[in-house]
């Protein structure tokens, strides 16, 4: 039975990468992209990548930051998955390797209960490239899965966690169910449940069949 679902938010919650919304406000779009695919395929050090694409977004109006957050596009199928989740008496919470401007806003919208991630530095209002929070390395997310563990209660058969990308391992190295939704070949190969589509309502389907 599961007790606690852990969902990653970029690409997973949300359809797209936060950070890449940023970018695209400063005309350097492909440039961020383009390191944001390649940490998600492990091809960089997560934090490495991290310091490298926040440090391209220095000068952004931290307005500008607050009002994209507002505005992201969530993924199909979020606020129900959520919602059937907790109606079977489940904890749900959000790691996410982005913003806590993102994930914050959306904790209200999309029904979950908890979320941690990280937080953009700001100077006179505006982004000084610099960023510290809860999630900077490959091993965060495996780490705080671990210690919510330990506060709850729950075992690692107790535990679903969902996501997309590279820095998601750690936290499939501590869970029986681990769902790849719409992910990269490198955390296909961690799953044991593997959703192709953009509908997270596929996972109720797949993991709780009536």
């Amino acid at each position: 039975m599961i007790k606690l679902a852990v969902f990653d938010f970029d690409s997973t919650l949300m359809d797209g990468e936060t950070i890449d919304f940023f970018a695209e406000a400063l005309g350097i779009g492909e440039q961020v992209s383009a390191i944001t695919e390649r940490a998600m395929n492990g091809e960089l050090d997560f934090f490495e990548s991290l310091q490298q694409r926040v440090g391209l977004l220095k000068g952004l109006e931290f307005g500008l930051v607050e009002e994209i957050c507002q505005n992201l596009p969530y993924m199909n199928g979020a606020v129900e998955t959520i919602a059937a989740l907790k109606e079977r008496g489940i904890k749900v919470v959000c790691f996410s390797g982005g913003f806590r401007t993102a994930t914050s806003y959306a904790k209200n919208i999309l029904g979950y209960d908890a979320d941690f991630s990280n937080v953009l530095h700001a100077k006179e209002g505006k982004l000084t490239g610099l960023v510290g929070g809860d999630m900077m390395f490959d091993f965060s997310k495996g780490d705080m899965l671990q210690r919510l563990q330990g506060l709850f209660g729950v075992t690692e058969e107790e535990t679903m966690v969902v996501g997309d990308g590279a820095n998601d391992r750690s936290m499939f190295a501590h869970a029986g169910t681990r769902v790849a939704f719409c992910a990269k070949e490198i955390l296909k190969k961690e799953a044991n449940v593997i959703v192709d589509t953009k509908d997270l309502t596929q996972i109720i389907t797949k993991v709780f069949p009536c």
